[in-house]
């Protein structure tokens, strides 16, 4: 693995901005190095909504507002003086299975990416327990990777 290859996951929350600015001030110059912003999209859940047109609406809301994130993102590491042509940037459609953190590190495995990046979000013990943790997962199952968790 790479470590100067690196995958950002990203939410398109303000943890998420914040793992991109500490990885644009951690890597402010260097030389050599690849980056992935990488946001994996969940539909909402079709039931919760009325109509169809109500959840295209939410749907193209979401995809609207994750672009956006991912060119703020951009402008953000670029600006810390990281070269543009080495910023890429992938949107996957998760379904339930499997899980948002096994997504990413599928991509990190098959990317070659040799650090990953990830905002945590912050749960409590017990939500954490409820809900899971992505930042967890990824600590626990990631494989020949550093993984840097921002708070």
């Amino acid at each position: 693995m790479d470590f100067k290859n690196i995958l950002i996951a990203v939410d398109a929350s303000d943890n998420a901005r914040r793992a991109v600015d500490y990885a644009a001030t951690i890597l402010a110059g260097a030389a050599d190095v690849r980056i992935t912003l990488l946001y994996v999209e969940r539909a909402p859940r079709r039931d919760l909504f009325e109509t169809e047109e109500a959840w295209l609406g939410q749907c193209k809301l979401e995809h609207e507002r994750v672009f956006d994130f991912l060119h703020d993102a951009r402008e953000r590491l670029v600006k810390a003086g990281l070269p543009a042509e080495a910023i890429a940037e992938r949107t996957l459609l998760c379904s339930a299975e499997p899980s948002i953190a096994q997504t990413i590190l599928d991509v990190q495995q098959e990317g070659g990416h040799g650090t990953l990046v990830v905002g945590r979000r912050g749960l409590t013990k017990g939500e954490e327990f409820l809900f899971g943790s992505v930042s967890t997962k990824l600590v626990r199952d990631a494989k020949n990777c550093a993984v840097w968790v921002v708070q």
